[in-house]
């Protein structure tokens, strides 16, 4: 072999390993950036409790609310999966109402974190969850009955969306609450049942992750109750919401609950299936036992 030919080979030798070389920094490099492949650095509580490793979409680690003397809410810990339909029950005065306050941000807690699809947000002003996916409808109906169903229904999605974006969202709310056709009736007008369904609508129109409902169905006929299910229900399947639903109703309970939380003294007594719930001896006695 000519000293020419000899000096050609080793180039190209020496330049396949300088490439192997760079390859093998770059792999390095990039699995180094990455946090997931890295064992050096450290994943938040936030991410290990509610991270893309997890099913996990909300969980409370120790909350506690106090207000004076009294603890509403005892060190809870407690979790809701992605697109799990989650009923939360339990006497008068057990911390149900102030648990869901807690979660959207109108209550701040005395000590605890809430952690919500891998990030914290105990310290997060209300508006910034529901930017973050979580949406809420009250106990007591809050449309505007001076308002049109339409009107109303614009309300939650005016600063999120305009034109054709918004126009979908809210004939999409319409339509989630059973009300098609209604659109320019009065609100005020409408039954206790239409205004408890078009405030699930105008929540579940701000595209939310986790549905928070209280006591959606409470002073309903039974035939309101079976809609409101079925909105529930259908929510749940076809948009892929999580719910978290106060409600007593044990009856209703049964027709739309994945898993069932039993709240007693503002901390997580039991939790199950609604058949293991119901057939619980303890859970039967803090209910008709008339312990407080």
């Amino acid at each position: 072999m000519s000293s020419e030919t000899e000096r050609s080979e080793v180039s190209k030798q020496a330049s396949g390993e300088t490439a192997s070389s760079d390859a093998e920094r770059s792999e390095a490099s990039g699995s180094a950036s990455d946090p997931a492949s890295d064992p050096n650095v450290r994943e938040t509580p936030a991410g290990k409790a509610t991270g893309d490793r997890t099913d996990t979409l909300l969980q409370t680690d120790n909350l506690v609310k106090r207000f004076g003397g009294f603890t509403a809410t005892d060190s809870v810990d407690f979790s809701v999966d992605e697109g799990e339909l989650r009923c939360l029950i339990g006497p008068n005065g057990a911390g149900k109402s102030t648990l869901l306050k807690l979660i959207v941000g109108t209550l701040e807690p005395t000590a605890g974190h809430v952690y919500y699809d891998g990030q914290e947000i105990t310290d997060m002003e209300p508006n910034e969850r529901v930017q973050s996916g979580i949406s809420m409808k009250f106990q007591v109906p809050s449309v505007y009955g001076d308002l049109s169903v339409r009107e109303n229904a614009r309300l939650p999605v005016q600063q999120l969306a305009d034109g054709a974006e918004r126009r979908r969202r809210v004939d999409e709310a319409i339509e989630n609450a059973g009300l098609a056709g209604y659109e320019e009736v009065q609100a005020s007008t409408l039954s206790h049942g239409q205004q408890q369904q078009l405030e699930i609508g105008m929540a579940a129109s701000l595209d939310p992750d986790l549905l928070l409902l209280d006591e959606p169905v409470a002073g309903l006929s039974v035939d309101e109750r079976t809609e409101i299910a079925e909105r529930i229900r259908r929510l749940n399947r076809e948009e892929g919401i999580a719910f978290i639903v106060i409600e007593h109703d044990t009856d209703f309970v049964g027709e739309i609950a994945d898993s069932v939380t039993v709240l007693h003294r503002g901390d997580v007594f039991r939790e199950g299936s609604i058949e293991e719930i119901e057939s619980d001896p303890e859970v039967r006695r803090i209910y008709l036992g008339g312990e407080q």
